[in-house]
């Protein structure tokens, strides 16, 4: 655990602005630019005044309580008072408890947008003399150029073989479901500009939202959990399919119709979404989620959908981080059950997943906010980038199969950080 140490007092003010169109567009450079942005509205953010960063099985009530603390100290004028206004933290946490440090970035300077209206939030640290936090100026994106590509730690061979293992086991009785992660290898000629990537990514994908938090940039479609107030929404995503897939047999729109009539797609997703619900159960008064999932269409693959819904007890509302905490990780991305999931992963897949497929997004001063879960991103570290991509095996999984849809979702990264035309 490691808390960077800030000076005393710290003041926050927060004003409204003229509606800053695409926030992600006034990150002033590369250095640790932080972004949640989904189409034209969301926050962004640079500089940094504060960071806290925990790793181990209780990393998440470790963040909630240093976040708590320090939000208690700070001295906030906030005139907009919308979410995401006031003091934030751009967050990320690792997927497995003894994986890569979780981290919490609290911004100098935050940009935000919604419904219509746009607000700064700037933080002073300079005790009793007034001083203005620098907007620096935007200094040009730079394009990754040179790009090429090779394995990452787990192989498309050994890849190709965990999943056969894991059905094997599947059907032995043993599990349900199991999540699998693959990575990729980038590198570029020169360091890496993730205002690229992000750009590039949202985009191509403008109703997924764009993150950027400690040089993992990804855009994700998966809303692990957004809380306001006593309110509790989510979107769980589990079962693919994409063109290449079915062989040119169905024609695009025929997509959506097939992945609801595929008993493969809808077993994957029925266990996603009831573990989502089983978790969220004990913490809230009220959970609500539909009969039937809907179909959510991206450029490069289709997903089955459910948005849930639920009320939390307003006498003791936990807050954004415990929550996630609670029922992270879910089915669409660790498993069924969780335990033995996680156990084959471990022995299966046999690396560091880091925060590919943990929380990701920001939380406010009052336990609001909003986070996503970590996908079709990379890790960026200087001129390379880990790219990751997972798929959920169940009984009826085909390994080559599993193959083509990881290589469907890295497609997401892979033309964003290579530029190609939309």
């Amino acid at each position: 655990m490691s808390i960077a140490p800030v000076a005393q007092p710290v003041r926050v003010r927060t004003r409204a602005i003229p509606d800053p169109g695409r926030p992600i567009e006034l990150l002033p450079d590369e250095h640790g630019p932080l972004c949640w942005v989904r189409e034209s509205e969301g926050l962004v953010g640079w500089g940094e005044v504060a960071r806290f960063s925990t790793r181990g099985q209780d990393r998440f009530e470790a963040a909630d309580a240093w976040w708590r603390s320090f939000s208690d100290r700070l001295e906030v004028t906030d005139e907009v008072g919308l979410p995401g206004s006031g003091a934030v933290a751009f967050v990320s946490f690792a997927f497995a408890p003894d994986s890569a440090e979780s981290v919490l970035v609290v911004p100098r300077v935050v940009v935000g947008s919604r419904d219509g209206v746009g607000w700064i939030t700037e933080i002073d640290t300079g005790g009793g003399t007034r001083t203005r936090p620098p907007v620096r100026r935007v200094s040009p994106i730079r394009p990754a150029t040179g790009v090429r590509y090779s394995e990452g730690v787990l192989s498309v061979e050994r890849w190709r073989r965990a999943v056969a293992e894991a059905v094997r086991r599947i059907r032995g009785g043993e599990l349900f479901k199991a999540v699998f992660a693959h990575d990729l290898l980038a590198t570029a000629d020169e360091p890496l500009d993730p205002r690229f990537l992000l750009t590039g990514l949202a985009d191509r994908y403008p109703t997924c939202w764009s993150y950027s938090v400690d040089g993992l940039v990804g855009a994700t479609p998966e809303l692990l959990l957004r809380r306001t107030g006593t309110q509790v929404n989510s979107r769980v995503l589990a079962g693919t399919n994409w063109l290449s897939d079915l062989a040119g047999e169905l024609t695009d729109d025929e997509l959506g119709p097939a992945l609801l009539a595929s008993v493969k797609n809808r077993e994957e997703h029925r266990y996603a979404m009831e573990s989502l619900v089983e978790r969220l159960r004990p913490l809230c008064a009220e959970v609500h989620a539909p009969e039937q999932p809907s179909v959510l269409r991206l450029p490069n693959v289709t997903h089955l959908a459910s948005d849930i819904t639920a009320n939390l007890d307003p006498a003791d509302p936990p807050s954004l981080l415990r929550l996630a905490g609670a029922v992270h990780p879910t089915a669409a991305v660790g498993g069924t059950p969780t335990e033995p999931a996680l156990r084959l992963i471990a022995e299966l897949e046999d690396m560091d997943r880091g925060r590919y497929a943990g929380p990701v997004g920001w939380v406010d001063a009052h336990g609001d906010g909003e986070l996503g879960v970590a996908l079709r991103c990379a890790q960026l570290s200087g001129s390379t980038a880990r790219l990751f991509a997972g798929c959920g095996v169940v009984a009826d999984s085909d390994p080559e199969n599993e193959v083509a849809e990881a290589a469907a979702k890295l497609v997401a990264v892979r033309s964003a950080l290579e530029g190609r035309p939309r």
